[in-house]
């Protein structure tokens, strides 16, 4: 069941840019150069493997059928079967594999079809991967990479479209990473390869098909980004919007639509859910006195609520001219119907509404 349904959605998103994606993908003045969300993980996980021979990738259809959304392309074929392991259908056995052998000094990448299916092996990633190093008294690092697609993807109804950020941010002993562009995918994965502890990588399934101008030191091979450091998308005076994974390009397109009516937004790109940049939140939030906070996940206890809390007890609070508005996915499981899903998840026309109500327009 599990390779059918990736399949079906892979065999729409592919080898193409989904419609209207590719309007959100300006990052950057000085890009030079164009690099797919898919070609730039790909690009990751081939330096990756070739720098250290303990990295190694292990899931569903990784190897020979080239990844269910060809991410892992190309690579079975370069560094053979012990490096890129394609498994059987189940995710608690694989999971569980691939953290006792990154208690053994390797560094497993293991990819779920999709992170609704981690579900399956939520025991292993955070009983076992999360608690072992706080458990062990600082003896047993476990070094590995949880990654795949995350969030809502098109069509595929409740119990495919969660976001699990705000699950995984919970829990100590985790590192997560919500990447928006492919220079987030590329610096970014490759330092959670080399780092020390477990880290989960929410991939979005809408973006891997989409282009964003990047700059050459991107293609670099010694190319990483720190993880844990948002990253200002956009400058701006008068609200604050604080985004992650695709909703970054909703709320950099509301910031164009609302720059039209001479509203100025600052966009943050948040790349790390945990550890969460809030000094660059809170440094924002002091310079615009507003903030509206754009994600897919569900509202209650989410990534938004978080922010807003940490706004209240930080240096920020007495800036603040009005209250924090949170953008979220609605507060249900997600309808199969096409016109219903639309109405589900968040959209810059719901951006562009929080700010205008905010700053009282």
């Amino acid at each position: 069941m599990n390779m059918s349904l990736a399949n079906s959605v892979g065999s729409l998103l592919r080898f193409s840019t989904p419609t209207g994606r590719r309007g959100l993908s300006v990052s950057s003045s000085l890009a030079t150069k164009q690099l797919t969300v898919r070609d730039a993980l790909n690009m990751a996980l081939d330096e990756e493997l070739a720098r250290d021979d303990k990295v190694f990738i292990m899931g569903e259809e990784v190897a020979q059928y080239d990844g269910a959304y060809k991410v892992t392309r190309g690579l079975w074929k370069k560094y053979g079967d012990k490096r890129v392991i394609d498994t059987p259908i189940t995710e608690m056995g694989f999971t569980g594999l691939a953290v006792g052998a990154a208690f053994n000094n390797l560094r497993p990448i293991l990819e779920f079809m999709t992170f609704n299916f981690s579900m399956q092996a939520i025991d292993q990633v955070i009983n076992s991967a999360a608690k072992t190093f706080y458990m062990s008294g600082g003896v047993v690092n476990v070094p590995i990479v949880f990654r795949g697609p995350n969030g809502c993807a098109m069509g595929v109804a409740a119990q495919h479209s969660q976001c699990f950020a705000a699950w995984y941010a919970h829990c100590p002993g985790l590192k997560v990473i919500s990447p928006y562009d492919s220079e987030d995918c590329k610096g970014l994965l490759k330092a959670a390869v080399r780092d020390p502890d477990p880290v989960v990588f929410l991939e979005n399934e809408l973006l891997y098909g989409t282009a964003f101008d990047v700059e050459d030191k991107v293609f670099e091979s010694d190319f990483l980004l720190p993880i844990g450091k948002a990253k200002i998308m956009r400058q701006g005076s008068d609200c604050t919007l604080v985004a992650h994974s695709i909703g970054v390009g909703f709320a950099l397109s509301a910031a164009d639509e609302l720059a039209k009516e001479g509203i100025s937004v600052e966009v943050i790109n948040l790349r790390s859910i945990r550890p969460l940049d809030m000094d660059t939140v809170n440094k924002s939030v002091i310079k615009t006195h507003h903030c509206v906070t754009v994600e897919g996940g569900w509202p209650q206890h989410g990534v938004g609520a978080e922010i807003s809390a940490s706004l209240s007890e930080g240096p920020a609070f007495h800036y603040l001219d009005a209250p924090v508005i949170r953008i979220c996915g609605v507060d249900t499981p997600m309808p199969y119907a096409k016109t219903a899903e639309a109405a589900a998840t968040p959209k810059p026309h719901n951006i562009v509404s929080a700010v205008k109500r905010i700053l009282g327009k």
